[in-house]
């Protein structure tokens, strides 16, 4: 993991970077619903899923979100603070074998009037499966402290 100090000012509007792959596997279901609690069917019952318009189990959309945004994870910037997501949707399934991986873009960014020395950056994050597809989509807020 890389270590970058990158102050407010230092982020720039249309700023990208992508992330390598990571194939979903079935361990991936089983442990996101042990750790979640979230045993529905249409993820876990592969007979019950074949009745599905989908006809196999779809991942849980919490678990291409984590994995998504954990992608992501590779610089630590000590002057930055996730704020939390905006506008989370799922848009599309992914599913046992998918290969997904993330893509994030810096999308706005503003002074934070109520915390002085504090801007607001705005990442947006997009997942993709390997067929190009955009599956998950949400924005990342974090606080940045400005330059001092």
């Amino acid at each position: 993991m890389l270590e970058q100090t990158k102050f407010f000012e230092d982020y720039a509007l249309g700023e990208a970077r992508e992330t390598t792959g990571r194939t979903i596997t079935e361990t991936d279901f089983v442990v996101h619903a042990g750790h979640s609690g979230d045993f529905f069917p249409h993820h876990l019952d592969a007979e019950f899923c074949k009745t599905t318009p989908f006809g196999q189990r779809i991942a849980h959309g919490t678990m291409v979100f984590t994995i998504g945004v954990g992608l992501t994870a590779t610089i630590i910037n000590p002057v930055a603070f996730s704020y939390g997501y905006d506008r989370l949707r799922f848009v599309k399934p992914v599913f046992i074998g998918d290969t997904i991986r993330s893509r994030v873009e810096i999308i706005g960014k503003e002074l934070m009037e109520k915390r002085p020395g504090f801007g607001r950056v705005v990442e947006r994050l997009t997942v993709t499966k390997q067929d190009g597809e955009t599956v998950l989509v949400a924005d990342h807020i974090y606080m940045v402290e400005c330059r001092p």
